[in-house]
């Protein structure tokens, strides 16, 4: 029988170098002939990339309403969940997700203040008993982390995301309800110090997949 692939997420508030690092990790666990893909959330499939759009557009004319925010963030992991990341784990490849659940209990929890309950239950009902085998949260201050950003767009020449575009306070609330995630659940959360340089934030990666690798074999 083909074992089952691993389940991996990188998370973190904007700034702390989700997109560097996923690459980095991937590109680790490549070289250890592990066979892995690489994917997002809102996001990973034509269909859910579209629904990204709808969550990411700062279009005013309409405001986008909480309840349905949280919604449409589930539409687009249900088809995540059923186009790729399903099918590649019961293939026996690894997935590497940037962002996944803890997002949303960060977001849409703590940055919009829905009901924990509420989010759990549609958890429930979407992954059906699904969740990463590791998630590496990447967490440093606020504030750091808002200047890195804003670094990178400069560079870019990108404007702000709505989501980007949300006040100081509302990333306090989701770098909060990130580490209590990680609290309640420390042996699937690794809490990696992502305010160092580069080399030292992968080294400490590092460090943390080989522990759990030694575990998984």
């Amino acid at each position: 029988m083909q074992q089952r692939g691993r389940f991996i997420t990188l998370e973190g508030s904007e700034g702390v170098g989700k997109s560097t690092n996923l690459a980095w990790v991937a590109q680790w666990l490549a070289a250890r002939g592990i066979d892995v893909i690489c994917t997002r959330e809102p996001g990973g499939t034509p269909r859910a990339e579209a629904i990204r759009e709808l969550l990411l557009s700062s279009e005013a004319d309409e405001p986008l309403d909480a309840d349905a925010e949280l919604l449409l963030v589930f539409a687009a992991r249900a088809q995540h969940l059923a186009q790729r990341i399903r099918p590649a784990l019961e293939q026996g490849t690894w997935v590497l997700c940037d962002r996944f659940t803890d997002a949303t209990f960060a977001y849409q929890g703590g940055g919009r203040g829905i009901d924990a309950v509420r989010i759990g239950e549609l958890e429930r009902f979407v992954q059906r008993g699904l969740e990463p085998d590791l998630t590496l949260l990447l967490d440093m201050p606020v504030e750091a982390a808002q200047r890195r950003l804003q670094g990178r767009l400069e560079a870019n020449g990108q404007g702000r995301d709505r989501f980007e575009q949300e006040h100081v306070a509302f990333f306090e609330a989701v770098r909060l309800a990130y580490l209590e995630r990680a609290k309640v659940a420390p042996e699937r959360v690794a809490v990696i110090d992502a305010d160092a340089p580069l080399a030292t934030v992968q080294g400490r990666l590092s460090a943390c997949l080989e522990e759990h690798l030694r575990t998984w074999q």
